[in-house]
């Protein structure tokens, strides 16, 4: 039986290895660095912002021809390449004294990363079989949950401190974490390189506008943007409304921090187990915005009551909220790979991962607008939001001419042929789901 914090060994379990050394840099890393960038490289707090959004920006353009490189050049080694450029651009931080250093710096971290996660789901969407996908993305999601708060902790010794040596301690920290993960990745199977489309075929032509062409995938990545959107609400919208709207204790905020880490990293490998194809993630997707306009409307609830009232709703707010966050992320994990090319993994992860992005950087505006401007009217648009775009997920993804394959068969690894029978396929030597 399968530890559900551990993924099978072999390729799963290598995978997970990476996921955990990379997060726990990046945890240390995100809870120092605006400081850092503040305080010991001396940058004013709105040139940092602007840097970081034009480097993120940059990122997310860049993670669609950074996936195509994974693609046709193979995963491994581009994933490598961009961990341990990643790592450079991180060592660079530690030498800039300027605007315009930090700016180029910060754009080469931002593309690295985002070309480094589609290159690891081309690698994943490689190794594994399509039915298992789901179930080891969960898996990493709970190796990132819990390396991301043990490099916070070691972040915020950091912050304790507060010395230009514990700052630069914490980045050297992240270049590490880049350059082991670049060596566990070694250690994974090489996946072969999707063939490039002979020319004058119809997949050539096409190949320079890419995955935007593909309506249907772009439509389920702006609706999983939609989804998405509620990313800042425990970094950003619930501290200002706790603080703001609510007579609740200041030490909930991370309390609530707390409950939404641990409850990743126990339960979204069991959240993930009942995913296994189309139609089983379009209806954990439509579950998950009925739990969510739920916990919108407890969050609600904690305006104008007691200091323990308060403090009970937004508890159960965000106990909802997570297994909100749960659901909808082992649905959109399934159907962004159930609706890519087998042979184009890579370019359509990178184009589905730009959702992150966008969301990171209209959330907050979006988030403390309604919440903060409009109060429980807020939250109630922000869960019905949720709950049109999380119904309107199911009929899109099945536009097209698509029909939802049996799970049955994506379980055992193929797509039924025209006959039902069932068809493997390949990417290198290792079964895959064709899409």
């Amino acid at each position: 039986m399968t530890n559900a914090l551990v993924p099978p060994r072999g390729p799963q379990r290598v995978l997970a290895a990476a996921q955990l050394t990379n997060a726990v840099g990046d945890g240390a890393f995100l809870v120092t660095s605006a400081l850092y960038f503040t305080y010991v490289v001396g940058l004013a707090p709105a040139r940092v912002g602007l840097g970081l959004t034009l480097a993120w920006a940059l990122g997310a353009v860049a993670g669609v021809p950074l996936g195509r490189l994974a693609d046709r050049r193979g995963a491994r080694g581009t994933a490598v390449l961009l961990a341990v450029v990643a790592g450079l651009a991180v060592a660079a931080f530690l030498f800039v004294r300027g605007f315009v250093p930090f700016v180029l710096a910060a754009c080469v971290y931002a593309a690295a990363q985002s070309g480094l996660a589609a290159a690891r789901q081309t690698l994943l969407a490689g190794l594994v079989p399509g039915g298992e996908r789901t179930g080891l993305l969960a898996h990493l999601q709970s190796a990132f949950n819990a390396g991301l708060a043990v490099g916070a902790g070691l972040g915020g010794l950091a912050l304790q401190a507060g010395t230009r040596a514990a700052y630069l301690g914490v980045f050297a920290l992240d270049v590490v974490s880049f350059a082991v993960c670049a060596g566990v990745l070694l250690r994974l199977p090489s996946v072969a390189p999707a063939p490039a489309p002979r020319a004058g075929s119809r997949k050539r032509q096409h190949s320079g506008i890419g995955v935007v062409r593909d309506r249907r995938y772009v439509a389920v990545t702006l609706l999983n943007t939609v989804l998405l959107l509620r990313m800042p609400l425990l970094s950003l919208a619930l501290p200002l409304w706790i603080a703001e709207r609510t007579d609740a204790p200041a030490w909930l905020v991370s309390a609530l921090f707390v409950l939404n880490t641990g409850a990743v990293m126990l339960f979204q490998v069991r959240m993930a187990r009942g995913v296994t194809g189309l139609a089983s993630a379009t209806r954990a997707v439509r579950r998950s915005g009925w739990v969510m306009l739920a916990a919108c409307g407890v969050f609600a609830l904690s305006a104008g009551g007691s200091a323990w009232a308060a403090a009970g709703a937004l508890v159960v707010g965000a106990v909802l909220q997570v297994v909100a966050e749960m659901g909808q992320s082992a649905g959109s994990w399934q159907l962004s790979f159930d609706l890519a090319p087998a042979d184009r993994v890579g370019e359509y992860q990178g184009f589905f991962g730009t959702g992150v992005t966008v969301a990171r950087t209209l959330g907050p505006l979006v988030l403390t607008t309604l919440l903060l401007g409009w109060g429980t009217a807020g939250w109630l648009l922000l869960g019905a939001a949720t709950l049109v775009a999380s119904y309107a997920m199911g009929p899109v993804a099945r536009r097209g001419g698509t029909d939802f394959r049996s799970e049955a068969g994506q379980r055992a690894g193929g797509t039924p042929a025209p006959g039902g029978e069932q068809r493997p396929q390949t990417v290198g030597s290792q079964p895959v789901l064709v899409n």
